[in-house]
């Protein structure tokens, strides 16, 4: 069938919100496709050029944020924190790894979450599950939970705001490397940890000095950075509202990359329909259950021509089960001759209740999947390009262990989250620092 925007809506689709107004949602999504764009097709096509190198091992992803933006966390210091830590833990691998680190906010449109069941009970009473603030409210009330076809509006107008005041943070010199802010280690409980973490930051900035000494007129390229959006692509028919034809090519103007979830990757499923006519890059989640020729034949769906810097495929196997999954799933894109980014996102196959009901995840259970996975890519001859984490720039308390050393009894004490558990502004400049010297070594014995 030929592809068209709305060609979606001919197959099967899953993890879709039930409205009791339908007239409401078309005409809530008219205004949408009336508005203008929150990205620009030139900027899709930047993010494209800095895949195509990430295929080549030449540049490194960085993708991180909310695992379910909230509405209220469209603020000033919400904002700010999230650039802080993207900045802070890029130019730390971008050390390490000598080659550019592109960030990629999970930020500006990531409202939307999959759910596991479609109704959720509590004292008898039975109602639709929390589908992110893009669809209705977190309180278990009937008029909260019921699918808010307005939602879809305000989903816009905070991704808007959003974006419009990262553009100015990054404009205005946020970004720049003289900045004082970006350099607080003070978090790190372990004298040693901070010493040696340091070491690396001193190292950057005699380098940053060294560069300036030499009269090298830099311009602005120690002021600010590219920062791009992207949030996993959910509701269809809102995807479909922001989505343009330019030059006889289709892009999403809502995000600069979207993903597809594990839940919504059926090779004859509306949402690989959808993905397979945009031109944005795309990431596609890879998880437990994905079989080798599975995850072929939907690359080759998703990519006929194969053009590289459009497919990342974000596994996310679980600390227990890179080895026994990974290896055959790499050897079977290689087999293929795909083009891909391979990127790991450490986070949700180390989600664990504690005894109190609260999901967490363990620093060291992240950590640990996420240096199998590289090395499980350098023992396959292949290489990881990027990594994906949900995470925060605020000091929450939802992830155990790290510098700061949590444990199940600190959680309480600052767990925001309403879906999954976030690397806290500590966790995250942290994992930044023991990639970097992964990176590092990677790198000297790679000359050797």
């Amino acid at each position: 069938m030929k592809w068209a925007p709305t060609s979606w809506r001919n197959y099967p689709i899953k993890q879709q919100p039930i409205y009791e107004d339908p007239e409401a949602v078309d005409a809530a999504l008219e205004v949408v496709r009336r508005l203008p764009p929150l990205v620009a097709h030139g900027e899709v096509d930047a993010l494209r050029k800095h895949f195509v190198k990430a295929t080549q091992g030449k540049s490194f992803v960085l993708q991180g944020g909310d695992c379910a933006e909230r509405f209220v966390d469209c603020n000033r210091d919400s904002i700010e924190a999230k650039l802080k830590i993207l900045l802070q833990m890029s130019l730390v691998l971008t050390w390490g790894a000598r080659f550019p680190v592109v960030r990629i906010g999970r930020m500006a449109g990531q409202y939307a979450k999959p759910r596991s069941s479609d109704t959720e009970t509590k004292d008898g009473v039975e109602l639709p599950s929390f589908r992110g603030e893009h669809v209705n409210g977190i309180e278990f009330t009937k008029e909260s939970r019921t699918p808010d076809p307005s939602r879809l509006l305000e989903a816009y107008f905070h991704s808007s705001a959003t974006l419009n005041y990262a553009r100015a943070l990054l404009d205005g010199g946020f970004a720049d490397l003289h900045n004082p802010q970006h350099w607080d280690l003070g978090f790190f409980r372990n004298p040693a940890n901070r010493d040696r973490h340091q070491a690396m930051l001193h190292s950057i900035l005699d380098a940053l000095e060294f560069v300036e000494s030499t009269g090298v007129q830099a311009g602005g390229i120690f002021r600010t950075v590219e920062l791009f959006s992207s949030h996993e692509g959910l509701l269809l028919p809102y995807e479909e509202a922001h989505t343009v034809k330019v030059d006889d090519r289709y892009y999403n103007l809502g995000a600069h990359m979207l993903w597809i979830g594990d839940r919504t990757r059926q090779l004859d499923g509306a949402h690989v329909e959808y993905f397979r006519g945009i031109e944005n890059p795309i990431g596609v989640k890879v998880g437990p259950t994905m079989e080798p020729d599975e995850l072929v034949e939907l690359i080759q769906k998703l990519e006929p021509e194969n053009r590289a810097g459009r497919i990342t495929l974000i596994s996310r196997q679980g600390a227990d089960g890179v080895r026994d999954k990974l290896p055959a799933l790499i050897r079977a894109v290689q087999k293929a001759g795909c083009q891909v980014v391979w990127s790991c996102d450490p986070m949700h196959g180390n989600t664990t209740p504690t005894s109190t009901g609260l999901k967490t995840r363990n620093f060291d259970k992240i950590l640990e999947e996420l240096r199998t996975t590289f090395d499980v890519h350098h023992e396959q001859k292949s290489h990881l390009g990027g990594v994906h984490f949900e995470l925060t720039g605020q000091n929450v308390t939802e992830c155990t262990g790290g510098p700061e050393e949590l444990s199940e009894e600190d959680l309480p004490s600052n767990y925001e989250t309403h879906c999954d558990p976030r690397l806290n502004y500590a966790q995250s400049v942290e994992m930044a620092f023991l990639m970097a010297e992964h990176l590092q070594k990677t790198r000297r014995d790679a000359s050797d």
